[in-house]
């Protein structure tokens, strides 16, 4: 077990939060977080490219000349993918990209995600970071104040803060996202993880509810 302090919005520390990551996953699989973290950046492919066929280019199709006694190599019509302006052999279409793994497996690679920003020293608690209104200057201030300015940092709060999101979105780099809405992209892609002490709570809870449940993981 592993004391992690806990810090105020002025950098200083306040306390020790006891978590070690087995406490949230008992092995770090980076088959599974590179498996989530593929279907969740193909989730968000739009996958709206399209190219013409031989069939959408302009030209006659009547055969260039005729098939013997020129010297020429033998050829078609001009929209021929082997000529210049000619259409695409496999012309690509709009397609969905995206697909699902399993719900336990997406859960368990959340878990392991932010188990592994513990073990590297990459994630960060605050006893509050709750906002009587939205003030992009206070976080800011907050976040110089905890060494993250100019760090991509994920901020996850217990619950959906309208005033905390409102207050850090037209930071670059910054995102917030709620414990309950976390996933292994999230988590992942930023360099460093905030994350407040009743968020921290509800995630060591979930992981100790999930083990009760199923025990491999």
């Amino acid at each position: 077990m592993a004391g992690l302090p806990i810090l105020s919005r002025d950098g200083k520390e306040v306390g020790t939060y006891e978590i070690s990551p087995e406490d949230l996953a008992p092995r770090i699989s980076r088959q599974l977080l590179h498996d989530a973290v593929v279907m969740y950046q193909a989730n968000l492919r739009l996958g709206t490219h399209r190219t013409r066929s031989r069939s959408d280019v302009s030209g006659a199709r009547k055969k260039m000349y005729r098939q013997k006694g020129t010297g020429n190599a033998r050829a078609g019509h001009k929209r021929s993918p082997v000529r210049r302006g000619g259409g695409h052999a496999f012309a690509k279409r709009p397609r969905d990209y995206s697909y699902r793994l399993p719900r336990k497996a997406l859960q368990a690679a959340t878990r392991m995600a932010v188990a592994s920003k513990l073990a590297d020293n990459q994630l960060m608690v605050i006893d509050d970071l709750s906002m009587s209104q939205p003030k992009t200057k206070e976080m800011a201030t907050v976040l110089k104040a905890l060494g993250l300015t100019g760090v991509t940092t994920v901020i996850s709060p217990a619950e959906l803060d309208l005033n905390l999101y409102k207050s850090a979105r037209n930071i670059p780099g910054v995102t917030v996202v709620p414990a309950g809405d976390l996933n292994a992209l999230a988590v992942l892609k930023p360099s460093r993880m905030l994350v407040t002490k009743a968020a921290l709570d509800q995630l060591k809870a979930k992981a100790a509810s999930s083990r009760s449940t199923s025990p491999a993981e």
